[in-house]
């Protein structure tokens, strides 16, 4: 009668105006009791099933006492106040239903993530909870079934889940919301019409997820007074062109819609929205020029609009964006030099121009850029000499003018400047698809959008694929820090400099396709990190003596027909690997990348 007893107490605090539990007697078995069932054997309660009863009171602790109980169901009742803590120690419940109870409510509890992993199902719709929706509350990993609509939650947080389906537009009857963020989910099929939401919401984040069809055209209520902070639609499937309707969110300050099949040209009203830091419209199908307008943005720290298929020139009055860091346009059809007054623009720290039809030779608009990290100008049409100040930016990190036409001598410059060069140090870099990567951080502290990115890439110059001559500078080896240096595809001369040991981080070199002549120093052999060597196709000579490190890198000396090689026990032949150009090289989103890795044992 443990269980009987637990119910009593819980049906002496409240009103039961149709005497809708007057079943519930001591005397009479509970599995007899309205509502009420109980397992045949133990005759222990497993389910409390009191919806529609026009009960009123208190959600008693006595009910946690119930330690074989499977569901509970108090909806659409009058109960009110709280519901305590001590129910979280249920360990067996399956379902938990409090809906159509409007003076139920406070903070969702923190324990919620403390039931067992069996509670497949929570409905606290029509309530009064308020506050975050905790994070414990995504540990129960059996659950299927959630409504937490119309109450007055401020956060939803359903990222990195496997939810999927489509998104309810109950979400919305949420006036209190101020951040949905259900990212990184199998969430598919359109975002409805309806989803309106009120003025309060600050974050909507869908992004990695499978959406498809047209942007919602109205996101709130009143675009003009929507409070929207940061809006992130990126990585789905939404076709169709960037409605107007989303330049009217006037407090934005994070517009991410990359990884998408958006087409037509960016909407020109874009700089309305004069509180954006962050634009990211990358890796989309749109086209045309780059909206001029796009200066009354000039709050900008973020421009990413590559691989696209956008035309025209870099404007002049892109200067206006004082304080954009990062600028990233590759992979487009611009055309035209880069204009002197992007000078300007002395907040840079990362540009990317890559992969268009750019000409002309670099201006010392570039010079300006004082703190730049990253620069990437690779496969372009840039032209003449490599200018002196190349290598004099204290941060530079990587330097990639691969796949032009440059001509001349590399500049001596002051190798030593750069303390990314120069300083030894362990990098999460491991994709080689892409020398850079950018994360952007969105937190939402009173009503701002806190910005921070991360370069996670090597560190390292590319000048390959140009027409380089001379000897390559002796500062550029012994750089302690450097990890990545490709001069291949020159007419490079000269001789591969002892100081080369020195380079203790470096793991790519390729020195291919040049006209470098004498040894190969036996000191390489020393470079513990290397992992891709090329120095094929030059006018070495000598030998390559035996039980080095160089038998790592087969093919790495082809087409140097004065170097001997040195096989264990065999004396020393000619090196005649036949290494055809479309095993020499492939074509890489980060430039030409032309190394040998080694071989597998």
């Amino acid at each position: 009668m443990e269980d009987g007893n637990s119910l009593l107490k819980f049906q002496s605090l409240l009103t039961d105006p149709k005497q809708s539990l007057s079943s519930w007697k001591s005397e009479l078995k509970c599995s007899n009791w309205t509502g009420i069932t109980c397992e045949n054997i133990t005759n222990r309660v497993v389910s409390v099933n009191l919806s529609g009863l026009n009960l009123s009171g208190l959600v008693h602790p006595s009910l946690c006492n119930l330690k074989f109980l499977e569901v509970l169901d108090v909806g659409c009742n009058m109960f009110h106040g709280v519901v305590p803590d001590q129910l979280m120690s249920v360990n067996g419940l399956r379902e938990l239903v409090l809906k159509k109870n409007e003076g139920l409510g406070g903070f969702v509890p923190k324990l919620i993530g403390n039931f067992s992993d069996k509670l497949e199902k929570i409905d606290i719709s029509f309530c009064s909870f308020q506050g975050d929706v905790p994070d414990s509350l995504f540990y129960l990993k059996s659950l299927k079934y959630i409504d937490l609509s119309n109450n007055l939650l401020s956060v939803i947080n359903l990222a990195n889940n496997s939810i999927i389906g489509g998104i309810p537009t109950c979400i919305a009857s949420l006036h209190g919301l101020r951040e949905l963020n259900v990212s990184y989910n199998e969430l598919e099929y359109q975002v409805p019409p309806r989803l309106i939401f009120s003025e309060k919401l600050l974050v909507l984040d869908l992004s990695h997820n499978d959406f498809s069809g047209v942007l919602p055209s109205i996101i709130a209520e009143t675009s003009e007074k929507s409070g929207l902070v940061l809006l992130d639609l990126s990585h789905n499937r939404f076709s169709g062109e960037i409605p107007i309707g989303i330049t009217e969110l006037k407090s934005l300050q994070g517009f991410l819609l990359s990884n998408n099949l958006l087409s037509g040209e960016i909407p020109a009203r874009i700089g309305n929205l004069t509180y954006l830091q962050a634009i990211d419209l990358s890796y989309n199908l749109l086209s045309g020029p780059i909206p001029l307008n796009i200066v009354g943005c000039f709050q900008l720290l973020e421009l990413k609009l590559s691989n696209n298929n956008l035309s025209g020139t870099i404007q002049p009055e892109l200067d206006a964006l004082d304080s954009l860091k990062i600028l990233d346009v590759s992979n487009n059809k611009l055309s035209g030099e880069i204009p002197l007054t992007l000078a300007g623009c002395r907040s840079l720290e990362v540009v990317d121009l890559s992969s268009n039809n750019l000409a002309g030779e670099l201006n010392e608009a570039i010079l300006k850029w004082t703190n730049l990290r990253f620069l990437s100008l690779a496969h372009n049409n840039f032209n003449g000499a490599l200018p002196n100040w190349l290598f004099s930016f204290e941060g530079i990190q990587f330097i990639d003018l691969s796949c032009n036409n440059f001509s001349g001598f590399i500049p001596e410059g002051n190798f030593n400047i750069s303390s990314s060069f120069n300083n030894r140090k362990r990098t999460t870099y491991t994709d080689t698809d892409s020398p850079l990567h950018i994360r952007a951080v969105a937190n939402v502290e009173n009503r701002e959008l806190r910005f921070e990115y991360y370069i996670l890439s090597s560190v390292g110059i590319d000048l390959s694929g140009n027409f380089l001559s001379g000897e390559i500078p002796e500062g550029l080896f012994g750089l302690q820090g450097m990890e990545y240096l490709n001069l291949s595809y020159n007419s490079l001369v000269g001789q591969i400099s002892t100081k080369l040991e020195k380079m203790r981080s470096l793991k790519t070199l390729d020195l291919s396709h040049n006209s470098l002549t004498g040894q190969i120093p036996a000191n390489i052999s020393g470079l513990q990190e290397l992992l891709f060597l090329n120095l094929s196709y030059n006018c070495l000579s000598g030998f390559v003596p035996k039980n080095q490190r160089f038998w790592r890198f087969p093919g790495a000396f082809a087409g140097n027909p004065n170097l001997c090689v040195a096989f264990l026990g065999e004396g020393c032949q000619t090196a005649k690997y036949p290494v055809g150009t479309g095993d020499m090289f492939e074509e890489r989103k980060g430039g030409l990348i032309s190394v040998w890795s080694p071989a597998t044992q």
